[in-house]
């Protein structure tokens, strides 16, 4: 496998690699392709890996160390798994900063594929010029999507795309049923070069369930979390922090993440799953969080991004009244005007 082609196609201009590493930061304008370029620097470099950052969800962003080669393999499983062949068209807009982003640069170069770049704050209204000329294959995170999808039009000019960077909101999975595009939710983390396994959303295939890729295995710890076992871990095996449910070795479902339970009244509580049972009635994002209660120890609260809103509260008051049982029930709705997130969109889960 050869990690350092000669040459990359970009925005549908084949360049020699060492021509664009040599180009003057005075002729690329600060962007998404003068990141790529900065990249492509530090992917043929002298050393055997690459600096990629964490999101920074669960606390400060850190930098990981991954070898070029373990980076390498994952680009060629997803190359695989979504039979993208030399030639094709795939868009990059995500943010370089991230592995998500520099994998699609890696998948580029060893696929030999034509990369098209977006900044990834792009209104993507250059899409309803492209339905003739689609992109085979694209990553996108959450928010995007959202973006996305008010324009469903656009979905035309997307083969396939890969969404990930947080969970799948419900009100996403359903309203992209009706998309033409064949799109699949991500299960990965920094620590494996992103995606180990996927899910399809919609179409005859679509589950609830994340497939592992080819060569990955899943376990999991007495804690109940996922465990990883595939090629290039610096460890036999990797402990996540992510509560699952197992099928088997290879089918797994994701049901929160452990730092998140609550234990309200000395019962655990996930905050994903009470999420999911709010995500149709709750127009605005919002979080299951908990505030410390004298007597309960905790207790479960709303946390809403919207101005305070007396009808909703109502509202969401009397569905707690028929749907919950008052020992999930939150005890309070907070309203709040900006949540803070990532980088990458994630909601920062602080009070």
């Amino acid at each position: 496998m050869n990690l350092f082609p000669d040459t990359l196609c970009l925005n549908g201009t084949v360049h020699r690699v060492k021509a664009l590493l040599q180009k003057k930061r005075q002729d690329c304008p600060p962007g998404i392709a003068s990141d790529v370029i900065d990249f492509l620097a530090q992917w043929y470099g002298p050393q055997n890996v690459i600096t990629v950052h964490t999101s920074g969800s669960t606390g400060p962003p850190k930098a990981i160390f991954l070898e070029k080669k373990f980076v390498a393999q994952s680009a060629l499983r997803t190359l695989e798994f979504f039979n993208l062949k030399s030639g094709q068209r795939i868009l990059l807009c995500l943010p370089l900063r991230y592995i998500a982003g520099k994998l699609m640069v890696i998948r580029a170069l060893l696929g030999e594929l034509d990369l098209c770049t977006a900044e990834p704050s792009d209104d993507f209204a250059f899409l309803a010029q492209c339905r003739d000329t689609p992109f085979r294959f694209a990553a996108m995170v959450p928010n995007q999507v959202t973006k996305l999808l008010e324009y469903p039009e656009r979905f035309e000019a997307l083969g396939a795309l890969l969404i990930g960077g947080s969970a799948l909101p419900a009100i996403l999975d359903t309203e992209l049923q009706t998309v033409p595009t064949a799109c699949f939710a991500s299960y990965g983390m920094t620590e494996t070069a992103t995606h180990i396994a996927l899910r399809r959303i919609n179409g005859q295939n679509a589950s609830d369930r994340f497939y592992c890729l080819k060569g990955i295995h899943v376990g999991l710890s007495e804690k109940g979390c996922l465990t990883i076992e595939m090629p290039g871990l610096e460890t036999p095996c990797l402990f996540t922090n992510d509560l699952a449910e197992l099928d088997d070795y290879k089918t797994f479902k994701i049901l929160g993440r452990a730092d998140n339970v609550i234990i309200s009244g000395g019962i655990k509580y996930f905050p994903e799953i009470l999420e999911k049972k709010l995500e149709d009635l709750v127009a605005y994002p919002f979080f299951i969080g908990a505030l410390p209660d004298e007597i309960l120890g905790n207790r479960i609260i709303l946390v809403i991004e919207t101005r305070a809103d007396e009808q909703l509260e109502k509202k969401l008051e009397a569905f707690f009244d028929q749907h919950l049982n008052r020992y999930e029930r939150p005890k309070d709705i907070v309203f709040k005007d900006k949540f803070k997130r990532t980088e990458t969109g994630k909601i920062i889960r602080r009070i």
